[in-house]
């Protein structure tokens, strides 16, 4: 593998540390700032949109120049919104720099897929872009707890200093590594645009939205979670950030394993799952030992949904795949916003820092039912069309474990 892929996931573990780590230090900034924990969480709501607008616009803006040069550029906006939320005068300066942060997120990784599929053979091209995601999932393990316990101990401005260098670190990567590709081709987009004429589309986009929204209604609040309700002292919220890290990066790699095997029945199996799961963590938080592997579960499961999700809205937009790619990864971060403002009005409302549980619970348990009608349109589309051989192409083409 070239050395290029390094550079690409260096950037990935950046910004993977930064979508996670104000989880883990979100008491510490409300109460540098004066504000309640529920408003902090606008900090997690905030990034998630910013990624919702910036993957789509960014991407297609992406197709004018170079992708090394658009990669380039994509990390320096991701320091400068590192440094302007670690420099941040107040809430409102600190939540713009979130925001400019976030823009970076879904482009980068869009683009940086296809610059890594390009770098290597055509049978390779798989265990690149996996390469290069698995930065995001290293980032749940080494990242976000480490950028926790420095936020613990020295402050949490000088968390997202440490993410702004990473992200240095990673545009001189990309500048001194990633070989020029040229221009992109120019594309087809009214034919992008075309595929979300396709209801299968925006299914796969709302399973993602509440799927994977229904893990951060209980992660983005897990520090008063552990804290105040399982009894653990603030120190040991970086390792148990640790173990939701090992269990994001388990089932990231299963989720992918199986999806490849039989798409549906393991979006099913592991949206029921994920359910349950969030709904039992209403219980187990009440307990050390057990809040701890709840959420080593909710982790593995909730990575688990994103290859069948990713590769099923890639499946329904073959045909013009780019754009609902980007989309898709901007969906999962509609359903971070949607799940921590959720989890931030039931707390507010004053039903306890175990009500966010019953919200993810709820959301992942609708994304469940979706995925039961898309299964059926598909289905019944197959049976107008002749299609009904058992283990569909659909089902057996490779599905990339990747991340949001």
């Amino acid at each position: 593998m070239p050395l290029a892929l390094l550079a690409l996931a260096i950037g990935a573990f950046g910004i993977g540390t930064t979508e996670f780590v104000i989880m883990g230090v979100l008491p510490q900034v409300a109460n540098d700032f004066g504000v309640s924990i529920p408003t902090a969480g606008l900090l997690v709501s905030g990034y998630a949109l910013g990624v919702v607008i910036g993957a789509p616009l960014l991407t297609v803006l992406g197709t004018k120049v170079s992708r090394r040069k658009m990669l380039m550029f994509l990390m320096g906006l991701f320091v400068v919104g590192n440094a302007l939320s670690a420099l941040a005068p107040s809430f409102g300066v600190m939540l713009i720099g979130r925001i400019v942060a976030s823009l970076a997120h879904g482009a980068f990784f869009g683009i940086g897929s296809v610059v890594a599929a390009d770098l290597v053979a055509p049978e390779k091209k798989a265990s690149a872009i996996s390469l290069m995601f698995m930065g995001l999932t290293v980032a749940n393990v080494i990242g976000v707890p480490g950028g926790t316990y420095i936020g613990q101990v020295v402050g949490w401005r000088v968390t997202f200093i440490v993410v702004a260098a990473l992200g240095i670190i990673g545009l001189l990567g990309v500048a001194k590594l990633v070989p020029e590709q040229g221009r992109p081709k120019a594309g087809n987009v009214r034919a992008e645009f075309a595929a979300f004429k396709n209801v299968q589309v925006w299914l796969a986009m709302a399973m993602t939205v509440l799927g994977y929204g229904g893990v951060f209604a209980a992660i983005t609040y897990i520090t008063p979670m552990m804290t105040q309700v399982a009894g653990y002292p603030e120190a040991a919220v970086t390792w148990l950030l640790v173990l939701f890290g090992v269990g994001m990066f388990l089932g990231n790699l299963l989720g992918g394993k199986f999806a490849d095997r039989a798409l549906m029945p393991m979006l099913f199996t592991t949206l029921a799952a994920l359910a349950a799961v969030l709904l039992l963590f209403t219980a187990t938080a009440h307990n050390k030992v057990l809040a701890a592997i709840t959420l080593t579960l909710i982790g593995a499961l909730g990575f688990a949904t994103v290859p069948p999700l990713q590769k099923w809205v890639l499946d329904q937009a073959s045909a013009a795949p780019t754009l609902a790619s980007a989309a898709n990864i901007g969906a999962f971060n509609l359903g971070n916003a949607l799940a921590a403002w959720l989890g931030g009005v039931v707390i507010s409302a004053g039903l306890g820092y175990t009500s966010p549980n019953w919200v993810g619970a709820l959301l992942s348990g609708s994304a469940l039912l979706l995925s039961f009608l898309a299964a059926f349109l598909d289905r019944r589309r197959r049976l107008a069309s002749g299609d009904v051989v058992a283990g569909s192409t659909q089902a057996r083409r490779t599905a990339v474990p990747i991340g949001h």
